[in-house]
């Protein structure tokens, strides 16, 4: 192994502890020992740029990734996750007739302006119409009939999308309206556009497939999916494009091929042109650039994090499932691997209990961040041990109270 292509850091930061172990130091640095040392790289014109492999949720590429951006029509992304959550708890079928007001006739249909389904007012559509409307034609009379027949209006629908990204772990993207149209706390991140379209990709595969559909034809008007990758012999089937003066030209797009699935976000482009080309460049290089290398085997123990007051010191983690990574074919880039949680753990630890996560970065990009699980149950400890906890949690205190003030 080349002397510059992998480095590990172990320090710990109150209330976060960060710590490497050695199984985690072998893995990494086994994997690595036959990547060479030619530097490859890649760059974007996008100011907002994200490439992720959906199977081992391993990002290859990023650029201001966590920096807010306004969405524009990608908003819509999340609008309908709402609808097909709607539909898989029951509360609405693809036959349910959604009712298009007065409101969404004036401000999304063709009187606006903008991108529209067409829907006549005071109509009623069946709801895999408006699913239609929305993704392929990105209609906002769609998008705001819907948000008003699943939450009374606009403001109240959008709460509930904002609800939704974020018991997805999605902390940063707020939404104030179901359609993109502007609004300056409207605000998401490249990163989690992707996540977002991965977990409706995974979750609701049947009713992805709209994504796919090149077009749609409603009260006479045909219109083409806006999504330009669709049109490219790339493997792509999704998702969605976005447009105004404040966002810029935008894109959250997906792929296969060979079985491998990456999704690509780019956002804040001059022309439609760019959009397309960006987007398409990065999912060409991320399916040719990059290879996959599995750290651990379903099962293997990564590492381990620190009990207080338990009847062992320490409590075995593992993921669920493999742990791969896609590696980039010639590059001398670090990769530094670190397991981070909130500790020492408290007991009772309880076998499958989420307690830390492996943190994986490959230079600047953040590579792999994915949970890890409690590998065993942890009970309390005799009362001596818990004592001898006690006094070392105070020394150790002291420690990190000192080290912060330096």
């Amino acid at each position: 192994m080349s002397g510059s292509a992998f480095r590990l850091e172990r320090f710990e930061s109150p209330p976060a502890w960060s710590t490497v172990v050695p199984a985690l130091i072998l893995a990494v640095a086994g994997l690595l020992s036959s990547v060479p040392a030619q530097a490859q790289s890649f760059q974007s014109q996008a100011p907002f740029a994200v490439l992720l492999d959906s199977a081992s949720g391993a990002v290859l590429y990023e650029k201001a990734a966590d920096d807010l951006m306004v969405p524009a029509s990608l908003a819509k992304i999340a609008t309908v996750l709402v609808a097909f959550e709607e539909i898989a708890q029951g509360r609405l079928t693809l036959d349910s007739e959604i009712g298009i007001s007065e409101n969404a006739w004036r401000k999304g249909g063709g009187i606006s302006g903008g991108s529209t389904m067409f829907a006549q007012i005071h109509s009623r559509v069946k709801l895999s119409d408006i699913l239609q409307g929305i993704i392929v034609q990105s209609g906002n009379d769609a998008s705001i009939a819907l948000a008003e027949a699943v939450a009374g209006d606009e403001a109240n629908f959008a709460r509930l999308m904002t609800e939704r990204v974020r018991a997805l772990g999605l902390t940063k993207s707020v939404f104030r309206n179901a359609t993109g149209m502007g609004d300056p706390e409207q605000k998401v991140t490249a990163r989690e556009l992707a996540r977002l379209s991965d977990h409706i990709i995974k979750t609701y595969p049947e009713l992805y497939k709209i994504f796919g559909q090149r077009e749609f034809t409603w009260n006479k008007i045909r219109q083409q999916n806006r999504n330009p990758l669709l049109a490219m012999d790339i493997g792509a089937d999704g998702l969605k494009t976005g447009n105004i003066d404040d966002a810029g030209f935008g894109l959250v797009g997906s792929a296969v091929q060979n079985g491998q699935r990456l999704i690509v976000v780019v956002n804040g482009l001059k022309t439609a042109r760019d959009r397309a080309n960006e987007g398409r460049k990065l999912l060409e290089w991320g399916f040719r650039a990059f290879e996959p290398r599995r750290i651990f085997a379903e099962g293997d123990i990564v590492g381990e994090a620190s009990v207080y007051g338990g009847e062992k010191g320490r409590v075995a983690l593992k993921a669920k499932g493999p742990v791969n990574l896609l590696l980039p074919r010639g590059s001398s880039e670090r990769i530094n691997a670190r397991i981070v949680y909130r500790g020492p753990l408290t007991v009772p630890v309880q076998e499958g209990a989420e307690v830390a996560r492996l943190l994986v970065t490959r230079g600047d990009v953040k590579t792999l961040d994915i949970p890890l699980y409690a590998a065993e149950t942890v009970q309390a400890g005799t009362l001596q041990s818990r004592a001898f906890d006690a006094l070392m949690e105070v020394a150790t205190g002291w420690v990190r109270k000192a080290l912060g003030r330096s």
